[in-house]
């Protein structure tokens, strides 16, 4: 499995998680904005040069488990994000 390490900035009204990828310069990010308190999850983006690896999915575990630490509600406005909690029920309580 690739190392894969995942940071986040938080700017306050919006921020963005970041994958780099151990041995590559490109990374991957997903962006979010808030509003009225909640997490409005706005793209998913992973280059192609690592793509495939699951890079997304570790951006939107990222995002599922900050929610959970500090108990904000998320509002998947990208497509791959409303995709990954459509496939987690276990994710719905933090649904927005």
């Amino acid at each position: 499995m690739t190392d894969v390490n995942i940071t986040l900035r938080d700017e306050g009204g919006h921020g963005v998680y970041t994958a780099q990828v151990e041995g590559s310069d490109a990374s991957g990010r997903l962006t979010w904005v808030e509003r009225d308190g909640v997490r409005v999850a706005e793209h998913t983006i992973v280059p192609p040069e690592i793509g495939g690896r699951g890079i997304a999915a570790q951006l939107v575990e990222a995002l599922v488990a900050d929610a959970r630490e500090h108990s904000f509600k998320v509002r998947p406005a990208c497509s791959y994000v409303a995709a990954k909690f459509d496939k987690r029920p276990d994710w719905a309580e933090l649904l927005a």
